[in-house]
């Protein structure tokens, strides 16, 4: 009788630890941006698409971030920029976040950040303010859930020629 009882907890331990050995190994995250593209938008802003895949279930957070420079000038009546030097250059860095849901393993979203302002730039009476036009640059999108990083290149657009 003390044979059987010695064995039970040898064979229940033997089967634990085959178990362990045998289980599914979990399905580990091999996050990695598969494309990113940036564009200006109509009001100057910066906008980049990302489809990010190998991602678990859940919501992934991001952060967008940029240096941005832009140049605002004073446009009269006619649509024409006088040959004053009523313009300024503005310098500053735009950010946006954003937290979005996987499905399949995958997130394809947008971000959009920006544009940065004219400051204390103001027009004469007559004229209207514009933004004639802007960069971006040190553009970097990051999966702060996962940790992977994408370097955008770097974009402008110019709306008036001063």
């Amino acid at each position: 009788m003390r044979r059987h009882s010695i064995r039970f907890p040898i064979l229940f331990a033997l089967m634990a630890v085959c178990a362990l050995l045998f289980a599914a190994p979990a399905q580990a995250v091999a996050a990695k941006f598969h494309s990113v593209s940036s564009s200006v938008t109509s009001t100057g802003a910066l906008s980049v698409s990302f489809d990010e895949r190998g991602l678990g279930n859940g919501n992934i957070d991001y952060v967008l971030s940029a240096d941005a420079s832009a140049v605002y000038a004073c446009i009269n009546g006619g649509g024409k920029h006088p040959s004053a030097a009523n313009k300024e250059t503005v310098n500053g860095d735009v950010s946006a976040a954003g937290s979005f849901e996987s499905r399949n393993g995958r997130v394809s979203a947008t971000l959009t950040a920006g544009p940065i302002g004219a400051g204390s730039f103001a027009c004469p009476s007559g004229q209207r303010l514009v933004l004639a036009s802007i960069s971006y640059t040190n553009i970097v999108l990051t999966d702060t859930t996962n940790g992977t990083v994408a370097s955008v290149p770097d974009i402008s657009r110019t709306f008036f020629a001063v």
